[in-house]
C-alpha cells in the first residue's frame, strides 16, 4: 500500500487554486467536478462535496494537521507572503526552532494549516 494524495476541503476552488499556484508553484493536473488534483499530490475538494459525503460539519482552523513545505529561501518566501494579494492569517511568524530550522505557520484561505520550513542543513 502507498499513500497517493492528501485531500483538503475548500470553499472557493478558484481562490484555492490561485493560492497554491501563486505561493507554492503548484499546477492543476486534473480538474473534475468538485475535485482538483494539483502537482505534488495535493487534492482540493469542494467543501460541499465533503460535507455531503461525511454528513458532518468541517471545522476550519482545527490545527489537527498541517501541510508541510520546505523552502530554501525563507526570507524571499516571507516577503512573498507579505505582498500576497489576500491577507494571510498567521499562526506564528518565521522563527528559529531548537532543532536549528526556521519555520512559519499560517492558514490557507479555508483554514487549512500550512507550515513552511527551511530544509535541514547537514
Amino acid at each position: 500500500m502507498k499513500l497517493k494524495n492528501i485531500l483538503i476541503t475548500v470553499n472557493d476552488m478558484e481562490t484555492s487554486i490561485a493560492f497554491y499556484k501563486e505561493l507554492f508553484g503548484l499546477d492543476v493536473i486534473l480538474y473534475q467536478e468538485g475535485n482538483v488534483i494539483l502537482t505534488e499530490g495535493l487534492v482540493l475538494q469542494d467543501r460541499n462535496v465533503w460535507n455531503n459525503f461525511l454528513g458532518k460539519d468541517i471545522i476550519p482552523e482545527n490545527n489537527a494537521s498541517a501541510l508541510y513545505f520546505e523552502e530554501t529561501d525563507m526570507q524571499a518566501f516571507v516577503k512573498k507572503l507579505e505582498h500576497y494579494n489576500r491577507k494571510i492569517q498567521y499562526v506564528n511568524p518565521c522563527m528559529a526552532h531548537d532543532w536549528g530550522r526556521c519555520a512559519i505557520r499560517f492558514y490557507d484561505p479555508d483554514g487549512n494549516l500550512i507550515e513552511v520550513g527551511a530544509p535541514k542543513q547537514d
